[in-house]
Protein backbone atom coordinates (compact mmCIF):
# COMPACT_ATOMS: atom_id res chain seq x y z
CA UNK A 1 0.00 0.00 0.00
CA UNK A 2 1.36 3.00 -0.90
CA UNK A 3 1.57 6.16 1.87
CA UNK A 4 -0.35 9.10 2.50
CA UNK A 5 1.70 11.98 1.63
CA UNK A 6 -0.13 15.22 2.00
CA UNK A 7 2.00 17.16 -0.43
CA UNK A 8 0.48 14.85 -2.54
CA UNK A 9 -2.95 14.18 -1.75
CA UNK A 10 -3.72 18.08 -0.83
CA UNK A 11 -5.91 18.85 -3.35
CA UNK A 12 -8.18 15.96 -4.80
CA UNK A 13 -9.06 15.56 -8.46
CA UNK A 14 -12.87 14.84 -9.18
CA UNK A 15 -11.91 14.28 -12.85
CA UNK A 16 -11.85 10.44 -14.26
CA UNK A 17 -7.94 9.30 -14.50
CA UNK A 18 -7.35 9.10 -17.98
CA UNK A 19 -10.30 10.87 -19.66
CA UNK A 20 -9.23 13.58 -22.26
CA UNK A 21 -11.65 16.06 -21.64
CA UNK A 22 -11.31 17.73 -24.66
CA UNK A 23 -12.07 14.90 -26.55
CA UNK A 24 -15.39 15.06 -28.22
CA UNK A 25 -18.53 13.82 -25.95
CA UNK A 26 -21.79 15.12 -23.71
CA UNK A 27 -20.61 15.99 -20.42
CA UNK A 28 -22.76 16.34 -17.45
CA UNK A 29 -21.72 19.50 -15.30
CA UNK A 30 -22.62 20.66 -12.15
CA UNK A 31 -21.02 24.16 -10.73
CA UNK A 32 -22.41 25.13 -7.17
CA UNK A 33 -22.06 28.77 -5.71
CA UNK A 34 -19.31 29.50 -3.00
CA UNK A 35 -20.31 27.48 0.48
CA UNK A 36 -23.61 26.44 -1.38
CA UNK A 37 -24.75 30.66 -0.82
CA UNK A 38 -28.28 31.25 -2.42
CA UNK A 39 -27.33 33.49 -4.67
CA UNK A 40 -28.88 33.23 -8.05
CA UNK A 41 -32.58 33.77 -7.16
CA UNK A 42 -35.37 31.48 -5.52
CA UNK A 43 -37.71 29.11 -6.15
CA UNK A 44 -41.17 29.86 -5.85
CA UNK A 45 -44.30 27.13 -6.55
CA UNK A 46 -41.43 24.58 -8.41
CA UNK A 47 -40.63 27.96 -10.60
CA UNK A 48 -36.88 29.38 -10.29
CA UNK A 49 -37.17 32.76 -10.57
CA UNK A 50 -33.65 34.34 -11.35
CA UNK A 51 -32.48 37.31 -9.53
CA UNK A 52 -29.80 39.97 -11.64
CA UNK A 53 -26.87 37.64 -10.48
CA UNK A 54 -29.23 34.57 -11.86
CA UNK A 55 -29.38 36.30 -15.33
CA UNK A 56 -25.87 36.94 -15.35
CA UNK A 57 -25.23 33.10 -15.45
CA UNK A 58 -28.28 32.32 -17.98
CA UNK A 59 -26.65 34.94 -20.37
CA UNK A 60 -23.08 34.09 -19.77
CA UNK A 61 -23.63 30.15 -20.34
CA UNK A 62 -25.54 30.27 -23.48
CA UNK A 63 -23.32 33.23 -24.73
CA UNK A 64 -20.29 30.34 -24.70
CA UNK A 65 -21.52 28.98 -27.96
CA UNK A 66 -21.21 32.06 -29.79
CA UNK A 67 -17.44 32.38 -28.56
CA UNK A 68 -16.22 29.01 -27.99
CA UNK A 69 -17.05 27.07 -31.48
CA UNK A 70 -16.31 23.57 -30.24
CA UNK A 71 -19.10 23.61 -27.67
CA UNK A 72 -22.61 22.94 -27.87
CA UNK A 73 -25.21 23.24 -25.20
CA UNK A 74 -28.23 20.83 -24.14
CA UNK A 75 -30.34 20.74 -21.43
CA UNK A 76 -29.88 23.29 -18.84
CA UNK A 77 -31.14 24.76 -15.10
CA UNK A 78 -30.16 27.44 -12.77
CA UNK A 79 -30.69 26.44 -9.22
CA UNK A 80 -30.82 29.15 -6.27
CA UNK A 81 -27.25 27.83 -5.69
CA UNK A 82 -26.03 25.93 -8.20
CA UNK A 83 -26.18 24.85 -11.93
CA UNK A 84 -26.61 21.65 -13.79
CA UNK A 85 -25.99 21.16 -18.15
CA UNK A 86 -25.45 19.17 -20.71
CA UNK A 87 -22.00 20.24 -22.45
CA UNK A 88 -21.31 19.00 -25.85
CA UNK A 89 -17.70 19.10 -27.22
CA UNK A 90 -17.11 19.08 -31.23
CA UNK A 91 -13.30 18.13 -31.72
CA UNK A 92 -11.54 18.41 -35.08
CA UNK A 93 -8.98 16.39 -33.74
CA UNK A 94 -11.40 13.52 -33.13
CA UNK A 95 -10.16 11.43 -36.30
CA UNK A 96 -12.80 9.61 -38.71
CA UNK A 97 -11.67 5.73 -37.58
CA UNK A 98 -12.82 7.11 -34.60
CA UNK A 99 -10.02 7.41 -32.54
CA UNK A 100 -8.83 11.04 -30.95
CA UNK A 101 -5.33 12.20 -30.39
CA UNK A 102 -5.11 12.07 -26.77
CA UNK A 103 -2.12 13.51 -24.48
CA UNK A 104 -2.39 11.28 -22.13
CA UNK A 105 1.17 10.57 -20.22
CA UNK A 106 3.01 7.06 -19.88
CA UNK A 107 1.13 6.12 -16.90
CA UNK A 108 -2.11 6.46 -18.39
CA UNK A 109 -3.21 9.81 -16.64
CA UNK A 110 -4.18 13.25 -18.08
CA UNK A 111 -2.64 16.13 -17.99
CA UNK A 112 -2.92 18.56 -15.53
CA UNK A 113 -2.71 21.72 -17.46
CA UNK A 114 -6.05 22.55 -18.85
CA UNK A 115 -6.21 22.26 -22.71
CA UNK A 116 -7.84 24.66 -25.37
CA UNK A 117 -11.04 23.84 -26.57
CA UNK A 118 -11.80 21.49 -23.19
CA UNK A 119 -14.11 21.02 -20.90
CA UNK A 120 -12.05 22.16 -17.96
CA UNK A 121 -11.26 25.45 -20.32
CA UNK A 122 -14.73 25.98 -20.80
CA UNK A 123 -15.70 25.78 -17.28
CA UNK A 124 -12.71 28.28 -15.98
CA UNK A 125 -13.76 30.78 -18.94
CA UNK A 126 -17.77 30.81 -17.49
CA UNK A 127 -16.51 30.91 -14.34
CA UNK A 128 -14.13 33.71 -14.70
CA UNK A 129 -16.69 35.57 -16.65
CA UNK A 130 -19.67 35.20 -14.47
CA UNK A 131 -17.68 36.44 -11.56
CA UNK A 132 -16.25 39.35 -12.66
CA UNK A 133 -19.91 40.22 -13.69
CA UNK A 134 -21.77 39.84 -10.85
CA UNK A 135 -18.78 41.23 -8.94
CA UNK A 136 -19.32 44.63 -10.27
CA UNK A 137 -23.32 44.30 -9.82
CA UNK A 138 -22.73 43.95 -6.24
CA UNK A 139 -19.87 45.87 -5.65
CA UNK A 140 -17.54 42.98 -4.84
CA UNK A 141 -13.95 43.08 -6.08
CA UNK A 142 -12.24 39.96 -5.96
CA UNK A 143 -14.98 37.90 -4.29
CA UNK A 144 -15.39 34.56 -4.99
CA UNK A 145 -18.72 33.17 -6.38
CA UNK A 146 -18.35 29.58 -7.14
CA UNK A 147 -16.66 26.74 -5.28
CA UNK A 148 -13.18 25.70 -6.37
CA UNK A 149 -13.84 23.02 -8.29
CA UNK A 150 -16.78 21.04 -10.21
CA UNK A 151 -18.39 17.80 -10.74
CA UNK A 152 -18.75 15.99 -13.93
CA UNK A 153 -20.12 13.00 -15.64
CA UNK A 154 -19.39 11.85 -19.12
CA UNK A 155 -22.12 10.63 -20.80
CA UNK A 156 -22.26 7.54 -21.97
CA UNK A 157 -25.49 6.47 -23.64
CA UNK A 158 -29.06 7.18 -24.56
CA UNK A 159 -30.31 5.43 -20.97
CA UNK A 160 -27.32 7.77 -18.98
CA UNK A 161 -28.81 11.08 -21.24
CA UNK A 162 -32.19 10.45 -20.55
CA UNK A 163 -31.98 9.85 -16.73
CA UNK A 164 -29.72 13.05 -16.94
CA UNK A 165 -32.30 15.20 -18.82
CA UNK A 166 -35.05 14.15 -16.82
CA UNK A 167 -33.08 15.25 -13.90
CA UNK A 168 -31.92 18.64 -14.98
CA UNK A 169 -35.44 19.55 -16.68
CA UNK A 170 -37.18 18.54 -13.24
CA UNK A 171 -34.92 19.62 -11.08
CA UNK A 172 -36.92 22.79 -9.62
CA UNK A 173 -40.10 20.42 -8.55
CA UNK A 174 -37.11 18.26 -7.03
CA UNK A 175 -35.92 21.00 -4.81
CA UNK A 176 -37.11 19.70 -1.99
CA UNK A 177 -35.36 16.23 -2.26
CA UNK A 178 -31.98 18.41 -4.27
CA UNK A 179 -28.63 17.47 -2.31
CA UNK A 180 -27.33 20.80 -2.55
CA UNK A 181 -30.27 22.39 -0.87
CA UNK A 182 -29.77 22.50 3.19
CA UNK A 183 -33.49 21.72 3.57
CA UNK A 184 -34.09 18.70 1.62
CA UNK A 185 -36.72 16.48 2.50
CA UNK A 186 -35.45 13.30 1.21
CA UNK A 187 -33.41 11.56 -1.50
CA UNK A 188 -34.38 11.63 -5.16
CA UNK A 189 -33.87 7.69 -6.87
CA UNK A 190 -33.07 9.59 -10.50
CA UNK A 191 -30.28 11.06 -8.37
CA UNK A 192 -28.69 7.84 -7.34
CA UNK A 193 -28.89 6.74 -10.95
CA UNK A 194 -26.94 9.38 -11.92
CA UNK A 195 -24.08 9.35 -9.66
CA UNK A 196 -24.58 6.52 -7.26
CA UNK A 197 -23.23 7.91 -3.88
CA UNK A 198 -19.95 9.65 -5.20
CA UNK A 199 -21.57 13.16 -4.94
Amino acid sequence: MQNYDPKIHKRCSIRLWGHDYSEEGAYFVTICAKNKKYIFGKIVDCEMILNKYGQVVYDEWFRSVTIRHKIEMDEFVIMPNHIHGIVIIHNDNFQSNGNCDKNVGAHGRAPLHRKPKSLGSFVAGFKSATTKQINILRKTPGAPVWQRNYYERVIRNDDELAHITEYIMNNTIWWHLDRENPDRTGENDIYKKIWGDKK
